[in-house]
């Protein structure tokens, strides 16, 4: 039996960013790895502040502070840009979110600036005409996650070890494989997405299905990453499908186009119909996108929970079990700072920002044991 002094499930931008963080504090650390593609392998990759409400405001800001100060010290291939992102109004009464958005921003030190439909166009050419104007952040950015994912694990050395295999039980203090092997640890860490809910007897998660398209490599003039104002009422609709206008200028010269939802699926296939909704939105803001290749489609699922923010915390029946789930759209935006939480939990210290709205025990109703 192989011991560590914490065991991290999920190799994706949450867990390698949990076991990165714990490795600061000192600790040896096993992260198990079971191959498998998800939610860091299939998005977007953005580094976004968001607002919707002051605990995702308040995570997300905190988080990007804390990326900004290792991005300089990753490789190229992370493809780490701060290229910010435009927020663009389509009417003019879209300008009121606008302005509410950058007050809401500037009480946490985020700053911005409210663009005049002028401004939108210089900075933008590739935009159609017509737009009523927009707010550009300049902090945020965007990285290449799996690569950033890869990064931390080799940060922090010999103090993270990764295990290949699939976690089919935890047990107190355990964890057991699917190969009959089992690892030990004084505290373990959930952060394998959808997946943690096999290994609880409580649903917790919910799946958001989304699907990407990337162009061909071409000489563009985008620069900022591209988000339609009505984006957020998209990404946290608790019913239906929807779509929304997201496109992000790649290192390499490609367009990454977004964003769509559904709910309660796990099919992987690409849903045609909606995939030519969410590209003919795009084309309404890009019209020369019409005129690219497309050259590769995929879906993917994102983890939400019942009230749209992360599960970040003890499980209230089990103090050896952290929770680090449910992180939706945001995922590697709010990585650093979700594991920064979860550190500084397992090490009984003050936490940098307020973690009550995030807990996990919220979101179980009784004290009645689950595993």
């Amino acid at each position: 039996m192989a011991t560590a002094d914490a065991i991290v499930i999920g190799a994706g931008i949450i867990g390698t960013a949990c076991a990165w963080q714990l490795a600061q504090q000192g600790l040896r650390v096993l992260l198990v790895d079971d191959q498998r593609p998800g939610a860091t392998a299939a998005g977007m990759g953005h580094l976004v502040c968001m607002d919707d409400n002051p605990a995702e405001l308040a995570l997300s800001s905190y988080s990007l502070n804390l990326w900004r100060s290792v991005v300089d010290r990753m490789p190229e291939d992370c493809a780490w840009r701060d290229c910010g992102t435009l927020w663009l109004a389509e009417k003019p009464e879209e300008m009121a979110i606008a302005e509410v958005k950058q007050q809401r921003m500037a009480a946490f030190g985020v700053n911005s600036e409210l663009l005049t439909p002028q401004q939108v166009v210089q900075l933008e050419p590739m935009l159609r005409g017509g737009l009523a104007g927009g707010l550009r952040v300049p902090g945020d950015g965007i990285i290449y996650a799996p690569n950033a994912a890869r990064w931390l694990v080799d940060d922090a050395g010999q103090a993270v070890q990764r295990i290949y295999g699939e976690v089919i039980a935890l047990e107190q203090q355990s964890v057991v494989l699917a190969s009959g092997q089992r690892f030990s640890a004084p505290v373990i860490t959930l952060a394998c997405g959808l997946q943690a809910d096999k290994l609880l007897a409580t649903p917790l998660l919910r799946a958001k299905k989304g699907q990407l398209a990337i162009t061909d490599r071409y000489p563009h003039t985008v620069k900022h990453q591209l988000v339609e104002l009505g984006y957020g009422a998209s990404a946290h609709a608790s019913d239906g499908t929807s779509v929304a206008f997201n496109v992000q200028a790649r290192p390499t010269g490609q367009l990454l186009i977004g964003s769509s939802r559904q709910f309660d699926t796990l099919n992987p296939a690409i849903d045609m119909p909606l995939l030519a909704t969410m590209l003919k939105r795009a084309t309404d803001y890009l019209p020369e996108l019409a005129k690219m290749n497309i050259i590769r489609c995929w879906a993917g699922f994102r983890a939400a929970s019942a009230d749209g923010l992360p599960l970040l915390g003890p499980h209230p029946d089990y103090s050896w079990l952290w929770l680090a789930l449910g992180h939706e759209g945001l995922g590697v935006t709010t990585a650093m700072g979700s594991a920064a939480l979860i550190a500084a939990q397992i090490q009984q210290q003050r936490t940098a920002i307020d973690d009550t709205p995030y807990l996990a025990a919220r979101m179980f109703a009784t004290d009645e044991c689950l595993l």
